[in-house]
């Protein structure tokens, strides 16, 4: 008798978010973690304690077929997490190893953004494009580019880093991935909060956020300056469209996708980022692509969408 049901686990920078998931894709129940544990044994042990709770409440190990994960620089093809910037382990981590053996499972990994790319093509926005990028933006950026209705995975299964493009070529910021300028730097939650900083350090302009702890400053705290109409918070945004806006314009001209979208924590600031995005893409879109691309938020929550992408693989298993 087919096992119904599957894990789907949507690892990101900061948070790990995991679900029991139906053959309809229904998302039975769900759970999260801290993704900050230095040690990746007591990682994947609390990982398992708290799946395991989940896993009981639809009959235990033996109802479900296999596990999917979404993970930061997780490579389909090897089942390793390798070489991840944002994640507290470095190096190589035989993750989908780790959880079969941990579960008893069969187990399979993709990188998260491809994850939630997957899920928003078969249970969102995207349901019915062949074409499409997903970006993910979050503790850092992701992505996943959709063609012909397949995830690009290139040759060694790491295509699509395009939070790793590096749009300032000089003196740009400094990326956990080693090098400068990467997009991720400008255009993650994190890159808000950076920009706010140094816009704060650099000038004695009034702002609310002034009655914040510079280095405490975060993403969120932006955009509520931003909806009370902020000036230097609303400067914030406008930047950080106009980075991501000009970068959108250039990926699109490497895979002419029918739309792109918008996943993730900086994505809920509405048209505080969509209205520069969609303005600076337009305006440096080649003019074979201009008015035909359209930019959208994805309609999954932000957890589900990946969770649903990953356990996705494990129907493969």
């Amino acid at each position: 008798m087919e096992k119904p049901y599957v894990i789907g686990i949507d690892m990101g920078g900061t948070n790990t978010a995991f679900g029991i998931v139906d053959a309809r894709g229904n998302v039975i129940a769900k759970s999260a973690i801290r993704t900050n544990n230095p040690d990746i044994n007591a990682y994947v042990k609390e990982l398992k304690e708290e799946c395991d709770k989940l896993i009981e409440s639809v009959g235990g190990i033996e109802k479900i077929k296999g596990i999917g994960a979404g993970c930061p620089n997780g490579n389909h093809y090897t089942g390793n997490i390798e070489f991840a910037p944002n994640l507290p382990w470095r190096g190589v981590v035989p993750f989908a190893k780790m959880l079969a053996e941990a579960f008893g499972v069969p187990a399979s990994i993709t990188n998260d953004a491809n994850a939630a790319a997957v899920g928003e093509m078969t249970y969102g926005v995207a349901k019915g494009m062949k074409n499409f990028i997903m970006i993910t933006l979050g503790t850092g950026v992701g992505s996943g580019i959709v063609i012909d209705g397949k995830i690009v995975y290139g040759h060694d299964g790491f295509a699509g880093e395009l939070g790793h493009t590096r749009i300032v070529r000089n003196n740009g910021r400094k990326c956990g991935c080693g090098r400068e300028g990467c997009l991720e730097t400008y255009t993650s939650a994190t890159g808000v909060a950076r920009t706010a900083r140094e816009i704060l350090e650099i000038g004695d302009r009034k702002s609310s956020l002034r009655n914040i702890e510079l280095k405490s400053i975060t993403s969120k705290d932006v955009y509520d300056a931003a909806i009370e109409g902020d000036e230097v918070a609303l400067e914030v945004f406008d930047f950080t469209g106009k980075i991501l806006g000009d970068a959108l314009a250039d990926f699109v001209a490497f895979s002419a996708p029918e739309a792109i979208i918008l996943f993730g924590g900086l994505a809920k600031s509405g048209d505080l980022i969509m209205k520069p995005v969609v303005e600076n893409m337009e305006k440096n879109l080649l003019n074979i692509w201009q008015g035909k691309v359209k930019v959208l938020f994805s309609t999954l929550k932000d957890a589900d969408a990946a969770v649903l992408g990953a356990s996705a693989l494990a129907w493969e298993l």
